[in-house]
């Protein structure tokens, strides 16, 4: 096991060398590190784990980097088959969304009578955009599921450094200040999203914190 992951490790190091496929979007506000998007729709394929921002982000990756490397089928081949790495990695705390109705992607804040190392949180990778629902190779663990998003406005904030539970919070709420200072309102929960392998030098590492807009 131990093994696999590291060999993982390293074919993903190897495919960051090259040109990385991310997500398109159209750039309609940009002031400062903050920035408007409007993203086209997407598939994303993604696990709920839980633990700490740390734990869970280790935990779901490996999950979903399995299915990735081919823990999978084909639905016209029926043979496992290898999906690129793209970025980024996108990680939600969804605990009080679970709390309040069933388990299903990462809010902010632990549900009621959880600490943050009890908290759940969705981790997901974006799909290649060769994929449709059709053709995507279908996981074979159970707890992964494949989601398609529609096209949506996501307001964002660019940082750099490590992350840790603090400094996620600290850059939502810059993001949510500077969204009521545009007049717009939010439409979901923030995300954590990270660009970079493991061993990228801290002040060379891309993280944003997204969050879905409406400015009706």
């Amino acid at each position: 096991m131990i093994l696999r992951y590291a060999l993982a490790c390293l074919i993903l190091i190897s495919s960051h060398v090259m040109a990385i496929e991310e997500p398109r979007y159209e750039l309609v506000l940009a002031q400062e590190d903050f920035q408007l998007r409007r993203y086209s729709p997407m598939l994303i394929a993604q696990v709920t784990v839980s633990g700490d921002l740390s734990t869970a982000s280790n935990r779901g990756f490996r999950q979903v980097a399995d299915f990735i490397f081919g823990a999978n089928e084909d639905p016209i081949k029926k043979e496992a088959q290898k999906i690129a790495m793209t970025a980024p990695v996108v990680i939600e705390d969804v605990s009080s969304k679970i709390a309040m109705t069933a388990p299903v992607i990462v809010q902010t804040e632990s549900g009621p009578g959880q600490s943050s190392k009890e908290a759940l949180w969705k981790l997901a990778f974006v799909m290649p955009r060769q994929f449709t629902l059709e053709n995507l190779p279908r996981p074979k663990n159970p707890n992964i599921e494949i989601q398609k998003l529609a096209e949506r406005e996501v307001a964002v904030v660019t940082f750099s450094g490590w992350v840790s539970e603090a400094d996620y919070q600290k850059q939502t709420e810059r993001l949510r200040t500077w969204i009521q200072e545009q007049g717009w309102r939010t439409a979901g929960e923030p995300q954590l999203s990270r660009y970079n392998p493991p061993w990228t030098l801290p002040f060379w590492r891309r993280n944003e914190v997204w969050l879905p807009i409406t400015r009706q």
